[in-house]
């Protein structure tokens, strides 16, 4: 009986790997492939509202009717101001492109002065105006940084002048202008998450504007002198964007 045993164990043994050779090959295992992640279409238009803080710096002289001029003289102003705006963007895998205006409403308030005299007035940019268009990366699918570009105007007040020794009135003025310029910027933008197409934006903007020179005032009419004035202008601003066609925002 012993023996019956051990030759069955033997047998089976060499008979073991001739018939797992005979046995089909199993599938090798394969995993998964990965899930790709959730992003956000940055592709679409926008409108947006807001408001910061700014100021002015200029560089003034005189300009005598014989051609002569003063020396320069450095003074500016600031405070607040609200803007809307409009653009579209459109997204080129973590790039994005676009284009945009906006209308600011200011109140910048600061002294001006023509130099060589004691006359001082005083100054306020009460609105100002931008197109361009910029050029953005996402940091995340959901944060974009960018840099922007374009042209911009911005509008002084007519300015009556004083003795700045003693305030009295002098008969000298300059009229309302529209300065032309241009600007750069850079920001930065995210999803809020809360609301859907709800963005917000905060971004620092550096504005210069062309030389002008204002005939002085008197009695109404050009005197012999002008003011010359190269004007800039940094605002730092925040604003919400509603992106209205953004349907939920995954791609």
């Amino acid at each position: 009986m012993q023996r019956w045993l051990l030759g069955t164990v033997v047998a089976l043994a060499m008979a073991g790997p001739a018939i797992a050779a005979d046995l089909p090959a199993r599938p090798p295992i394969t995993k998964a492939p990965p899930v790709a992640p959730i992003g956000y279409n940055w592709t679409g238009c926008y409108v947006s509202g807001g408001g910061g803080y700014g100021l002015f710096n200029q560089d003034s002289f005189r300009v005598n009717d014989n051609g002569s001029t003063t020396a320069e003289v450095t003074n500016g102003g600031r405070g607040w101001f609200g803007t809307v705006g409009a653009g579209c963007d459109v997204q080129f895998g973590g790039w994005v492109v676009g284009a945009f205006g906006n209308y600011d409403f200011t109140d910048l308030k600061g002294d001006i002065v023509i130099p060589a005299s004691n006359a001082v007035g005083r100054e306020t940019q009460d609105s100002a105006w931008a197109v361009g268009g910029r050029l953005g990366y996402l940091l995340t699918p959901t944060i974009m940084t960018y840099v922007n570009a374009g042209y911009t105007q911005a509008r002084f007040n007519g300015v009556d002048f004083f003795n700045q020794a003693n305030g009295a009135p002098l008969d000298a003025r300059i009229d309302a202008h529209t300065y032309s310029g241009w600007f750069v910027g850079s920001g930065f933008e995210h999803n809020l998450g809360w609301l859907p197409g709800l963005f917000w934006r905060t971004e620092y903007r550096f504005a210069q504007y062309n030389r002008d020179t204002l005939p002085i005032l008197e009695g109404g009419a050009p005197g012999p002198t002008s003011l010359a004035a190269d004007k800039t202008i940094q605002t730092i601003r925040s604003e919400l964007v509603w992106r209205f066609n953004w349907s939920g925002g995954r791609y």
